[in-house]
């Protein structure tokens, strides 16, 4: 079975699922929707597919088995509907909503219409976290006590990157790109214990045009596990993204940059011949993972095949493992599940939350209670 699929919406991020979607073996990309004609057109003929402006158009001409939607998030949920009405699986860039009411009122549609929904989650499978979580479930790092994922060097909020609809979130641009690390999050410590024990902190460092309420932010909360997770999210710094596993037998640092893995299984803190081993081991790991990933790239330039192209890009990777689910009919296989896309936006409404509880100058000001819901 070849599954049909097109993409909605012809913006920055559609061209990673346009070409993962025409190389898969397992899909057949047959349309590309925009109301811009001008960028339907030259997204379809780029792809020799068909062009649309026109969502229920697309969907009364094309035999669709799946749909990619790449429009901005505050159309997501009359998008996903839509293609939810004449039974389409959908998969949703991220943030999959813009509020946890959102989410919960697509999440409830989708389950009313037995269709499957699923959220770009792509860091999750980028392969150095691949290895590390595989360490992880082999239980190489024994109890895991903590997970830390640090993501700073992050677009500010009046960065231009994916155009001015980005500017109405409450922490634009840079709030679009929050989901990366609190999914990371979700999926290497667990969920949260109850959304009693998530802790959301915020910070308004640089001076904009427009009314955003947070540049920086951090979460914090702890698992049914008593897993301690944390993680730092940051506008306008130098780049910083790792993932940080805390084992009682073996500690990971997966670097998401240069997609090295460094472990610690060492105490060196008792010497100065420790820390410089220490110094020595982390070199060793760093020179080793450089090594692979060389040997990697070297592999996908000599055959680019589509097995070797989504072992290194982790778009086409949760795309091929979202084909063979929705091939075999069988949603339980979906790589992403709508339980981790539902903590993600959860998370990202308690920072908004406290961003306008905090207030522009940092006092604490009366709001409204926001309606979260509850999972």
């Amino acid at each position: 079975m070849t599954l049909r699929t097109a993409v909605v919406g012809g913006g920055t991020v559609s061209e990673v699922h346009l070409s993962g979607l025409s190389r898969n073996p397992r899909t057949e990309l047959a349309a590309i929707c925009d109301l811009d004609e001008e960028i339907a057109r030259e997204k379809a003929d780029a792809y020799d597919v068909e062009a649309y402006t026109d969502l229920d158009e697309l969907l009364a001409n094309e035999a669709l088995d799946w749909a990619h939607v790449c429009t901005p998030v505050q159309t997501h949920v009359e998008v996903a509907k839509t293609l939810i009405d004449a039974g389409v699986p959908v998969q949703i860039e991220k943030p999959i909503t813009e509020t946890y009411e959102e989410f919960e009122e697509l999440a409830a549609y989708a389950s009313e219409h037995d269709v499957v929904v699923s959220e770009k989650h792509n860091h999750n499978f980028d392969p150095v976290v691949r290895q590390a979580r595989t360490r992880m479930e082999a239980g190489e790092c024994g109890e895991i006590r903590g997970v830390e994922v640090i993501y700073t060097g992050c677009s500010n909020p009046d960065d231009p990157n994916r155009g001015p609809w980005n500017f109405e979130l409450a922490g634009g641009e840079f709030e679009e790109g929050l989901p990366h690390p609190l999914y990371i999050t979700l999926r290497a410590g667990g969920y949260p214990r109850s959304e009693d024990d998530v802790v959301a902190t915020t910070g308004l460092k640089g001076t904009y045009d427009y009314d955003f309420t947070y540049d920086g932010a951090m979460v914090q909360y702890v698992t049914d596990d008593d897993v301690l997770c944390q993680t730092t999210m940051l506008g306008g710094t130098r780049p910083i993204r790792q993932l940080i596993v805390h084992g009682t037998e073996l500690s990971l640092t997966a670097d998401l940059i240069s997609q090295t893995l460094v472990e610690h299984d060492r105490d060196y803190k008792g010497s100065a011949a420790g820390r410089a081993l220490n110094n020595l081991d982390n070199a060793v790991d760093r020179i080793v993972g450089t090594v692979r990933n060389a040997r990697a790239v070297l592999k996908r330039r000599r055959s680019d095949d589509w097995d070797t192209a989504r072992l290194l890009n982790a778009h086409y990777y949760q795309n091929h493992a979202e084909s063979i689910a929705l091939e075999a009919g069988d949603p339980a296989r979906m790589p992403v599940p709508l339980s981790e896309s539902r903590w993600m936006v959860r998370l990202m409404e308690e920072i908004r939350t406290t961003a306008e509880e905090r207030g522009p100058e940092g006092a604490i000001v009366e709001t409204d209670a926001v309606a979260t819901g509850s999972e």
